[in-house]
């Protein structure tokens, strides 16, 4: 029998009884629908998670910190046991990272050592600033909505919230407090204090021009100043009453930039077996990838219940077949077909069932996940609206393997079920099938 004959004739035999064929792929249809609705929603949410991990930074970054030894202090995600001597990010250490396979760019940082009051105009304002071994912000995944991303010589770079920290000290109550400040190219004065060893107050001033106004990433960068590592050790020096020498002190932290993403988490695991402290986002992504991966394959698992049942409901209607068709299958053996064309028969109409019910679960699955999206997408985007976060951009995201892969499993699900039956009529007895009643 060739394979058109054969399609011919299982579809034939398929339309021959449509109430009882349509009965029992609407077990099929729940079951793939419900596979492809629940692992949408996981993969989802798993597309959600990452957005907003993206916000924190970039994932090629590795955030590196000295270590004091003795494992005194909790260590980052992806750090290990901590060394017994202590670890600091001296110039020789940082030339040891960059030698690493993998590392791109090694950017040493340091806090400022001494309080910082701002003022401009009529306005003070509080703010943190970070020296950084770079002249190019960019390096460090930042951009520049007003002005440029690059540091001199007595100029600052600050992130867009800063402005928001400055208020007039002389403002009598009852009185509308001024808007935010337009501190892009405008001139700062910068008043460090310290404080000696009997308490008194020590300030030191200097003035800085607002090179450019960073881009908003909803990390620390928009509530900071960063100027050149060489202006922040001046002043460093200033508050510690001695000179640094980064090959005997270290720096606070280094910013390793990776070649590619995926080689964030061994080179993390490198840094830490040179003994310093590492963290990088990629860590977090990483446990949160291998969560809603658990999560697919549990969603998947429970659709894959509703298709087992549906597969029992299939071996039944084909059991039931045989019985009813024992007759017609001994007149097929008797003028000439073959075991081998009974088997592939059924096995064809019992995979035909399976293909119809998984077509139907994946149109129904794939519709009802584009409604859940509309209504979970207001309704999400209005929370965190609230709440100040950022909104979603899917909430239930059917990626094109999914349907693919649930009409396949459908389709063999309906094949492995009607496999015993296929068997049976398979191997009837010709003229016993001829008297059967």
């Amino acid at each position: 029998m060739n394979p058109l004959d054969l399609l011919r004739l299982i579809f034939g035999n398929l339309n021959r009884r449509k109430a009882r064929v349509a009965l029992t792929a609407i077990g099929v249809v729940i079951g793939t629908a419900a596979v492809v609705i629940l692992v949408s929603l996981a993969i989802g949410l798993q597309r959600n998670a990452n957005e907003q991990l993206y916000g924190i930074g970039d994932l090629r970054q590795i955030q590196v910190y000295p270590n004091f030894g003795g494992g005194e202090g909790p260590l980052p995600p992806g750090g290990g046991k901590a060394p017994a001597e202590t670890k600091l990010l001296t110039n020789q250490a940082l030339d040891e990272i960059r030698a690493l396979p993998g590392v791109s760019k090694v950017i040493p940082r340091d806090p400022l050592m001494a309080s910082l009051l701002m003022r401009y105009k009529q306005l003070e304002g509080y703010s943190s600033i970070i020296g950084v071994g770079t002249e190019d912000l960019t390096e460090l995944g930042l951009e520049a909505r007003q002005g440029e991303a690059r540091l001199q010589r007595g100029t600052v770079v600050i992130g867009p919230m800063v402005a928001n920290s400055f208020y007039n000290p002389r403002l009598r109550p009852g009185q509308e407090p001024p808007p935010p400040p337009d501190l892009y190219g405008q001139t700062i004065q910068f008043i460090f204090i310290k404080w000696d060893s009997q308490g008194k107050e020590i300030r030191k001033m200097a003035l800085f021009k607002v090179a450019g106004v960073l881009k908003e990433t909803r990390g620390e960068s928009d509530w900071s100043l960063y100027m050149r590592l060489e202006d922040a050790k001046t002043y460093n020096e200033w508050a510690m009453g001695r000179r640094i020498n980064y090959n005997k002190d270290g720096y606070g932290q280094a910013v390793v930039i990776v070649e590619q993403v995926e080689k964030a988490l061994d080179v993390s695991k490198q840094i830490t077996d040179l003994g310093f402290q590492a963290y990088t986002p990629q860590a977090y992504l990483q446990g949160i990838n291998n969560f809603y991966l658990i999560l697919q394959v549990i969603f998947g698992g429970v659709g894959a219940i509703a298709l087992l049942v549906a597969a029992i409901g299939i071996a039944n209607t084909m059991t039931m077949a045989i019985l009813e068709r024992t007759r017609e299958i001994g007149l097929m053996k008797a003028i000439g077909a073959t075991n081998r064309d009974v088997l592939a028969i059924f096995l064809g109409e019992a995979a035909g069932i399976g293909f119809v019910g998984g077509l139907g679960g994946v149109m129904i699955g794939w519709l009802a996940g584009q409604g859940i999206n509309v209504v979970a997408i207001v309704y999400l985007a209005n929370q965190t609206a609230q709440q100040g976060g950022m909104p979603p951009s899917v909430a239930v995201y059917t990626p094109l393997w999914l349907p693919l892969f649930a009409l396949l499993f459908s389709t063999l699900i309906g094949l492995v079920s009607g496999l015993y039956p296929a068997l049976r009529a398979a191997t009837m007895v010709p003229v016993l099938a001829l008297k059967y009643e």
